[in-house]
């Protein structure tokens, strides 16, 4: 394999596993010239599905690591840790942890991925639990969000924690200096919300020069802030409301411009604005969630995800790989460290 990043592919993990894992991992590699990739899982399906894909001339940059299981998408996270060593998901992992790969996607089952990469990969100094984050498209451009349903229930350590991790990735996957944090509440004055959304804006507030304040559900989408941070309740309940309001927006759309011929016909001369208006949207574009405070890169794509998507995952990955996301975090936590210890 030539020198360059290597992701290792949880080839098995998602709805469809390989057929859309190995469509995708040759896309990748087709759009990064310094991408390898891994593909774990058993290797005569991988064979073949490579073969069918007409992966031949990107060979060198494509190779299979067997794996003789497989962690299904309804499977308690405590047997995939337990019963299946040997896993898919578990052994792209290992391959993080010993630094043949730089970094981890998977579309499989998202409690065993999460308690698998923390056995496997533990966590960073200084971070209690990984969180999970992606990029949800605004109005100006994207909003980075944390913890999407990893934690459930968080104190307001836990929120300072996420709200550094989210500052680190924007500021290295955008290129943004100072990215505005904002704390999810019920409002914008400071007496709203639980005391342990109270105690976090406090030590936000004190610690993080950049944090902007409170933030309300609205503004996820408009584009004020450029990170937002909750617990993983309100985050995965926020993020699952949003996509079924993007859905019944299509739905009620498309029902419009089926009513009679006219509204057919005006749907012909506005299909170039509908084209645009769901490419901005798609959420395929902004598959792949970052696994936040681990000692190694771990992106959880969508179970349901197609190669498209899957490839963006992978994309997301090479991204973190390049701007040594993990040790970013690393180091500015000691830098909040140091500064906390003088007040």
């Amino acid at each position: 394999m030539s020198a360059g990043i290597t992701i290792a592919l949880d080839a098995m993990g998602g709805d469809s596993g390989s057929a859309v894992v190995v469509p995708a991992a040759i896309e990748a590699i087709t759009q990064h010239a310094d991408a390898n990739i891994i593909l774990v899982g058993d290797e005569t399906e991988l064979t073949k599905a490579l073969k069918t894909a007409g992966a031949g001339k990107h060979s060198s940059r494509l190779t299979i690591h067997h794996a003789s299981q497989q962690v299904e998408m309804d499977e308690l996270p405590s047997n995939a840790l337990r019963g299946k060593k040997d896993s898919s998901m578990r052994v792209a992992l290992n391959l993080v942890k010993d630094g043949t790969a730089d970094a981890c996607v998977s579309a499989g089952n998202t409690g065993a991925l999460m308690a698998t990469s923390r056995f496997v990969l533990k966590m960073l100094p200084g971070i209690d639990r990984p969180a999970i984050c992606t990029s949800l498209p605004s109005i100006k451009s994207h909003t980075w969000m944390l913890d999407l349903g990893a934690n459930v229930d968080c104190n307001a350590e836990h929120l300072f924690q996420f709200a550094l991790m989210g500052s680190v990735l924007a500021e290295a996957v955008d290129g943004n200096s100072q990215p505005r944090i904002g704390l999810l509440n019920i409002g914008e004055e400071e007496i709203k919300g639980n005391e342990q959304v109270k105690e976090a804006a406090k030590l936000l507030f004190e610690n993080i020069p950049n944090y902007a304040g409170y933030a309300e559900g609205d503004d996820i989408y408009k584009g004020g802030f450029d990170v937002i941070v909750c617990d993983g309740f309100v985050g995965n309940v926020s993020l699952k409301t949003s996509e079924g309001v993007a859905k019944m927006i299509a739905a009620f759309i498309k029902q419009e411009f089926s009513k009679n011929i006219l509204t057919r016909l005006a749907a012909l001369v506005a299909m170039p604005v509908l084209k645009a208006f769901r490419s901005r949207i798609d959420p395929r574009s902004y598959n792949g969630a970052s696994l936040l405070g681990l000692r190694g890169i771990v992106i959880k794509s969508h179970g349901s995800a197609d190669a498209y998507a899957f490839a963006n995952a992978i994309k997301v990955a090479i991204l973190e790989v390049r701007e040594d996301v993990p040790q970013r975090i690393t180091a500015q936590l000691q830098v909040y460290k140091e500064n906390r210890s003088t007040i």
